[in-house]
């Protein structure tokens, strides 16, 4: 079976509905038997040797943790602050979506989660107020990527385990693009709130006097402390990222049942059985793509793609941006992880070759993803929005491009200016 055909066979798979764990695994299991030299017994090998990793023990627990804090009523806290905070501003209710899933990130770590938590309190009361339904369900999704760019990164995590690169490193590389990207957001929708075709977001509320401000921030505090234990406790050496999900599910847990008293202990179930089944989702697609992915490499594909690329250019920098071009158009079809994890093989060869750092480059792998998953015809983001807000797919899709170009902008600039994701990085870990 040729290179060609088992990116074919995994396309055509996916676009006629076959899920994408399934798809990925049939073509691992197709392309190892049909080799003739390989034995059937490596898929299953493979495939456990990618989830073999201490790092990856940390998503786990980071999901239980966001988990927990959103049933403990944590996204509506963080829209309260965010209200008081930015509320004032034009464009009150999306500058409120942006803020509030900015510092949801800081807890979830999943963007999917954020856009259904943020997006269900929000969206209903952005149409009460004359936002368009398109518009609201674009704005939420475009916000709710921040969440996989900033620690804790569920993202960054996989890719960091995958690719031996530290992922304290990668959490403190996602800082600067992920709150650079809230800024300019805001800055967007405050330059849309003087267009006439967005009347809705002239809108503002009255700004907070300190009692209210101190009350709101009281009330928040648990998810702004969250990822100051996170870094603290790995830049100063206490513990391992890996061990900062442990900390930080006690954390949660004890914030959730003794300090907010919103979890009790007939929640625990219902809390776990949601944690696993996002878990075994996230593993699963990690478990098929490994086979997948060595198949790949057993296959040269990355001295294929290298010979390919230096056809075209032999300018690092331009061949960063082909790396990034090509993960944006494939997480347009395909599930964003599940490509990633295939792709992260020959990019680290690549990586090697042409000397990028490595926190640049996972930071604009993780972003890539999120580009994807904004885009058409996939738009995982914009379904999840879309469904929230009621209305059609097509009328979420008028907004989201100008979104997306933002996205886009970021990627340049990381690709042109790399310190944007290394600074921190090297600086504290050196």
């Amino acid at each position: 079976m040729s290179l060609l055909s088992l990116f074919i066979s995994l396309i055509v798979m996916i676009l006629v509905g076959v899920p994408v764990l399934l798809s990925l695994g049939l073509v691992g299991i197709i392309g190892i038997v049909s080799s003739g030299s390989l034995a059937p017994a490596l898929f299953v090998q493979k495939a456990f040797a990618m989830l073999d990793s201490f790092p990856l023990l940390a998503m786990p627990f980071f999901i239980l943790a966001g988990v927990v804090m959103s049933r403990g009523g944590l996204a509506e806290k963080l829209i309260s602050f965010a209200q008081a905070l930015v509320g004032h501003l034009r464009g009150s209710l999306a500058q409120v979506a942006i803020v509030a899933c900015t510092a949801m990130a800081n807890v979830s770590g999943s963007s999917t989660a954020e856009a259904a938590a943020i997006g269900r309190i929000l969206i209903p009361e952005m149409k009460k107020r004359g936002y368009k339904p398109g518009f609201a369900a674009a704005v939420i999704a475009v916000a709710a990527t921040i969440g996989p760019i900033i620690p804790p990164s569920m993202t960054a995590i996989v890719y960091g385990s995958m690719a031996n690169v530290s992922i304290g490193g990668l959490f403190l590389a996602g800082v600067i693009p992920g709150y650079l990207l809230c800024l300019v957001l805001m800055a967007m929708i405050k330059c849309y709130s003087h267009l006439p075709m967005f009347p809705y977001l002239a809108e503002t509320t009255k700004r907070p006097d300190m009692k209210q401000m101190k009350k709101h921030l009281l009330d928040a505090w648990a998810a702004l402390l969250a990822p100051i234990i996170v870094l603290g406790g790995i830049l100063s050496g206490i513990f391992t990222a890996t061990e900062a999900g442990v900390i930080v599910t006690i954390y949660a847990f004890f914030v959730s049942f003794f300090i907010y008293r919103s979890v009790s202990l007939r929640d625990l179930v219902d809390i776990f059985v949601e944690t696993a089944v996002i878990t075994s989702m996230a593993v699963g697609i990690i478990a098929m793509a490994g086979p997948l992915g060595w198949l790949l490499t057993y296959m040269d594909f990355n001295n294929t793609a290298l010979a390919l690329i230096r056809s075209v250019t032999n300018d690092p920098q331009y061949v960063f941006l082909i790396i990034i071009a090509i993960m944006v158009f494939l997480t347009m079809f395909v599930e964003s992880l599940s490509v990633l994890i295939v792709l992260v093989p020959v990019t680290t060869y690549l990586s090697q070759v042409y000397g990028y750092d490595p926190y640049q480059l996972g930071i604009a792998l993780v972003i890539s993803t999120q580009v994807g998953a904004l885009t058409p015809p996939v738009a995982s983001l914009l379904f999840v929005t879309t469904s929230v807000a009621e209305t059609r797919f097509s009328e979420t899709c008028r907004f989201i491009f100008p979104f997306i170009g933002v996205h886009l902008l970021l990627l340049a600039s990381l690709t042109f200016f790399p310190p944007l994701a290394s600074w921190l990085p090297h600086l504290f870990l050196g």
